[in-house]
């Protein structure tokens, strides 16, 4: 159980068997997740010969669970042990995989089919991904929040790094089949590790319900309104909200119109479009690294403020570049770095202060609101890039989509979050008698 805030500080999270089984699990959950995110599509491409309309489809399928399921994944999450939920996202997300890979070497596997492994591994991915952050707040002390945020934000970067090449050169060299069998052995692998973490995980809501307290067991729909109000209501969290939606919004704009200006405006070589992308995996490697650090010196407040000025501002920078010479490549790699970097220096930030500030028995809820308003605004934003970019020119659009993630710190700057010091607070709100773990 996590020592009370007030004990002396605790030994390195390190050398926490638990920390690190869930470290381990976490990570190669997150391989297999970003290594099937590029083997699905090939699979379709490759294997089944789909064709551009059939391959949007499938993208989208498995991608609907976010907006679809988050606030019902958390609602589960707050009701059920972490570490239970993590393990049998991973077991069902092997099976599916397996099954696909069995059924694709044996040449049984049509796109029907495959639709329905996407929408699965997807739905999946939503409940492990909020899972792993309210496992974490019930495992380690509220002041240990940011260095394990670090070390699991940075495992995902470089799963988001490392997955996707993996998964291509799978396909490439081996079989579609054989990259999702090895999709699925990432699964397994974080199956058996989380399996192995051994101290006790109580979960705060469910406890034996009080007679004259009714609504300690309210169902699905009332858990999920009880977290939108909690986030609503919570200074701190809103503005995380609301800084969220604003950046999706813009950031989808701006990426429609990046993914068009790089090969069309600058006349870059799809190799060359993708090295520039791939700049921001070891920026975010560092921005993990920072994060365990600069919070704690600076304040967590000018950490975000300042680290999402910088790292939204870096793009700005781009509509001012030129041709495809080694100067202009040169610059790409460096905007695309200092995005990475500043941009998950942010992400780790947030996550702790939404940990933080919020009780154990609403965790998963509060992290699934906040990815909905945030995830909710992407589609939105794709079509508003697409239309300046037809309507105003690749350049412009991109400087206007790139203003727009400056409204992101602006909100931030406005809100209680700018005034976040050094110490991480604690939440308003603190769990009912019932609700707390007696060993604590």
């Amino acid at each position: 159980m996590r020592p009370p805030s007030s004990s002396p500080p605790s030994p390195s999270l390190w050398r926490d068997t638990d920390f690190r089984r869930l470290w381990a699990g976490q990570t190669a959950s997150q391989l297999g997740e970003h290594t099937t995110l590029v083997v699905l599509p090939l699979f379709a491409v490759l294997t089944l010969d789909a064709g551009a309309g059939p391959l949007g489809a499938l993208r989208a399928v498995g991608q609907a669970p976010i907006l679809l399921l988050s606030l019902l994944a958390g609602a589960w999450v707050d009701r059920w042990r972490a570490r239970t939920v993590m393990v049998l996202t991973d077991a069902a997300r092997a099976v599916a995989l397996g099954a696909a890979a069995v059924a694709g070497l044996l040449g049984l596997l049509g796109l029907p089919a495959l639709f329905v492994v996407a929408f699965t591994v997807g739905a999946l991915s939503v409940l492990f991904d909020v899972a792993y952050q309210a496992s974490l707040v019930r495992m380690v002390r509220r002041d240990q929040l940011v260095r394990g945020n670090s070390a699991l934000e940075g495992s995902r970067s470089a799963a988001q790094i490392g997955g996707p090449a993996l998964g291509g050169a799978l396909v490439s060299l081996l079989s579609a089949p054989v990259a999702a069998a090895a999709g699925a052995l990432f699964f397994a692998v974080s199956f058996v590790s989380l399996r192995r973490i051994r101290r006790p995980e109580s979960v705060p809501e469910r406890v034996a319900p009080v007679p004259e307290r009714p609504e300690l067991v309210a169902p699905v729909r009332g858990r999920i309104r009880e977290g939108l109000r909690f986030v609503a209501g919570n200074a701190w969290l809103r503005a995380v909200c609301l800084a969220s939606a604003a950046f999706q919004l813009s950031f989808a704009a701006t990426m429609t119109v990046y993914l068009l200006f790089l090969p069309r405006e600058l006349h870059l070589t799809g190799a060359t479009v993708g090295l520039a992308l791939a700049a921001s995996g070891p920026g975010a490697l560092l921005g993990s690294v920072l994060a365990a650090r600069l919070p704690g010196r600076l304040g967590h407040g000018v950490v975000l403020v300042s680290a999402a000025v910088l790292g939204n501002g870096a793009l700005l920078c781009v509509p001012a570049l030129h041709g495809s010479t080694t100067a202009t490549i040169l610059a790409l790699l460096a905007v695309n770095f200092v995005f990475g970097t500043f941009s998950q220096l942010v992400n780790v930030t947030v996550m702790s202060v939404r940990q933080a500030v919020t009780p154990d028995g609403m965790q998963g809820r509060a992290a699934a609101t906040i990815t909905f308003v945030g995830m909710g605004f992407t589609p939105l934003g794709s079509l508003l890039g697409g239309l300046l970019a037809q309507e105003w020119g690749l350049r412009t659009g991109l400087l206007v989509t790139a203003a727009g993630m400056m409204l992101s710190p602006v909100l931030m700057a406005a809100s209680p979050l700018a005034r976040l010091g050094r110490l991480l607070p604690v939440p308003r709100e603190e769990p009912r008698p019932t609700e707390r773990r007696g060993s604590e």
